[in-house]
């Protein structure tokens, strides 16, 4: 894979991430108004957003040290909107329907995150 190409890829990489981020923000703005809503609904909003805005942070990154830092916190932040997307899906707060798409999507971005991580360090 040429450099033009591994280009386009990462940003149609940050631009899954931030559809996602949309798509969470819709998501609890929909969400019933109940307080155990609100707070699963805030640490949603930080972790799913957080995924993209590490990414981005990665592209200024000043080391592959550092690169790889953005990525590790972008990681686990998929992790945790994973948890929260669950406990949304199994408390039955959200329909399996409207959440599953999204639990896959953060699974996909995580498994990327992660392969990225190991590949960026066996090349240190």
């Amino acid at each position: 894979m040429d450099i033009k190409d591994q280009k386009k890829e990462k940003e149609n990489f940050l631009d899954r991430a931030f559809k996602f981020s949309i798509q969470v923000i819709e998501l609890t703005d929909s969400l019933p108004s109940v307080r155990s809503c609100w707070v699963i609904a805030d640490q949603l909003i930080r972790s799913a957003t957080s995924i993209g805005a590490n990414i981005t942070e990665a592209k200024s990154a000043s080391s592959k040290r550092d690169y790889i830092n953005f990525y590790t916190h972008a990681l686990k932040s998929a992790n945790e909107a994973k948890y929260w997307l669950t406990l949304l899906k199994e408390t039955k707060r959200v329909p399996s329907e409207k959440i599953n798409p999204l639990i896959d999507e953060v699974e996909q971005l995580a498994n990327i995150l992660a392969a990225s991580i190991i590949t960026m360090k066996k090349n240190r």
